[in-house]
């Protein structure tokens, strides 16, 4: 099968260690995780993971299944680019007496849309949020005139194109089974 970047979302209750067993299944599997993120989600008390791996469907399906078996995870699903949104931001701190006498870094900075967050005599900040690739390449253009002071990224971030987030579904679903099921209590012990 044909390997290409599969994001993984994961959303899960906000337990401590729960970020140790998801990265051993992908340590099991002998996965490289290329990008993570962890943040709360729009769901109260539910965080989500946002995990970019390189390889073939069937292993991203099988890692889907082995995560969503852990026993405070909600719900994980894996995507491919076009179904999702995704962005990342990095910060780059560069050499301001290269950029200075350099009018080419300036271009670059203005056409990659980077917002500039501080300039002084010594450095000048940037920020970007793009997707994963323009940044790579804004920093490989960046490297050739040796003035990346430093350089941090992100993660991926990504949001579904679905009209309606699966988890929220997901949980609806689950909130709905148990009402019932209360329902089914309550009515037995009426007989």
């Amino acid at each position: 099968m044909e390997k290409k970047l599969y994001t993984i979302l994961i959303y899960s209750e906000n337990v401590v260690g729960i970020l140790n067993l998801v990265t051993a299944v992908f340590t099991r599997n002998q996965v490289n995780i290329e990008s993570l993120n962890v943040s709360p989600s729009g769901i109260p008390n539910v965080h989500k993971y946002t995990v970019t791996v390189i390889t073939d469907e069937a292993q991203a399906k099988k890692l889907v299944k082995q995560i969503e078996r852990k026993v405070d995870v909600i719900k994980a699903n894996f995507y491919v680019e076009d179904d999702i949104f995704v962005s990342e931001v990095a910060l780059f701190k560069l050499s301001t007496s290269i950029v200075m006498s350099t009018p080419d870094i300036s271009r670059l900075v203005r056409h990659s849309g980077a917002k500039v967050l501080e300039v002084n005599e010594t450095y000048t900040t940037l920020q970007i949020c793009v997707k994963p690739d323009a940044v790579t390449e804004l920093y490989k253009k960046l490297a050739k005139y040796k003035c990346v002071l430093q350089y941090t990224r992100s993660g991926v971030v990504a949001i579904t194109r679905d009209k309606v987030e699966r988890v929220s579904e997901f949980l609806k679903e689950q909130e709905n089974q148990q009402f019932d099921f209360l329902e089914e209590g309550i009515n037995s012990e009426e007989c």
